[in-house]
């Protein structure tokens, strides 16, 4: 299996995470979106859409949407919970981490970080937003160690992508305490590497 990703992508990310803890054999191809690889020829042949993560099977088929990916990469694994309603409780968060966080902590990320703007020069819905995805995260947390069940689930990946950096957009992680703890707990129980110089 080959995944096309880019490191600095969080969305990218949740596929090499996901399939390391797994134990999938793959091979990682780096595809930079700041530098157009994304939208070469050949790759839009693989993915219209002009977008990573991609994987590509060894017979061929190619499966883009980073939830999507790492629904495929975990089937009957402990990552998706056997409970029906803890499936759909699963999904409900990965729904929203695209509809409601990734949009607003992501963007501010890309913004400040690779567009090198100013926090001050973020438009103020995105902030507001982030700020609002990150305290219900938090809120959802201060009673449970993960999102659905008392061990990670795709949800946990989906979320800590870019909840993990998001001081990196400008919010601020130490107003999040119990969010802060989760992102260590995800951190040590799928063994992602901690950030360097990243807040305690």
């Amino acid at each position: 299996m080959e995944i096309y990703g880019d490191s600095v992508s969080g969305n990218c990310l949740k596929v090499k995470w996901t399939a390391n803890h797994l134990g999938h054999d793959y091979l990682w191809i780096e595809t930079s979106v700041l530098n157009g690889e994304t939208r070469t020829p050949a790759f839009l042949a693989m993915n219209p859409a002009g977008q990573v993560p991609l994987i590509r099977l060894d017979d061929g088929r190619t499966l883009a949407q980073s939830n999507a990916i790492i629904t495929f990469l975990a089937e009957g694994s402990a990552l998706i919970p056997s409970d029906s309603f803890d499936r759909a409780r699963m999904f409900e968060w990965m729904f929203w981490e695209q509809y409601s966080h990734e949009p607003y902590v992501a963007v501010a990320r890309f913004q400040m970080r690779y567009l090198g703007k100013p926090a001050s020069a973020l438009e103020a819905r995105i902030v507001e937003r982030g700020k609002a995805a990150l305290a219900r995260l938090d809120a959802a947390l201060e009673s449970r160690p993960f999102l659905v069940a008392e061990a990670p689930t795709l949800a946990d990946i989906a979320l800590v992508a870019y909840s993990r950096v998001a001081d990196e957009g400008g919010f601020a992680l130490a107003d999040y305490p119990a969010m802060l703890s989760w992102i260590g707990r995800v951190e040590q129980a799928l063994k992602i590497p901690a950030r360097e110089g990243a807040p305690l």
